[in-house]
């Protein structure tokens, strides 16, 4: 079982339709990020959140992120986009947003560390599409 085949199932596991969708929504945003998932850490860290996006990648605990500070890094843009994906308004995509992505980071770096090399996240996309969670 791959990596991002692992984060799937765990993060989709017991959740509903809508959960699924919510994280092909969030493997989306990763990978749309120049730099993949480094370039969201990236992104977090320039915009002031660097403790608690290293937080999400080392082995420790996972500090909280609220809807608010998720707004201020990805823009308010994105967020309507995600909403638009999801059905939902932005204000409960950046919740939700703020639950799951701490946990989807965290296991995309079990090892403490980001990820190097090949487009993981690309088939991690493929996998989620196969599986019809992205259906």
């Amino acid at each position: 079982m791959g990596l991002l085949d692992s984060v799937v199932g765990a993060l989709a596991g017991g959740q509903g339709g809508g959960g699924n969708g919510l994280v092909g929504v969030v493997m989306q945003l990763i990978n749309q990020q120049p730099g993949g998932l480094a370039g969201l850490v990236q992104s977090f860290q320039q915009g002031g959140l660097g403790e608690i996006v290293d937080s999400w990648v080392s082995t420790g605990r996972n500090l909280p992120v609220l809807a608010e500070q998720l707004q201020g890094v990805l823009g308010g843009g994105q967020l309507q986009d995600i909403a638009a994906q999801l059905g939902v308004s932005p204000e409960q995509a950046a919740g939700s947003l703020a639950d799951l992505l701490p946990q989807v980071v965290d296991r995309l770096t079990p090892d403490g560390a980001l990820p190097q090399g090949g487009d993981l996240l690309g088939q991690g996309m493929d996998l989620l599409k196969r599986g019809g969670l992205l259906g």
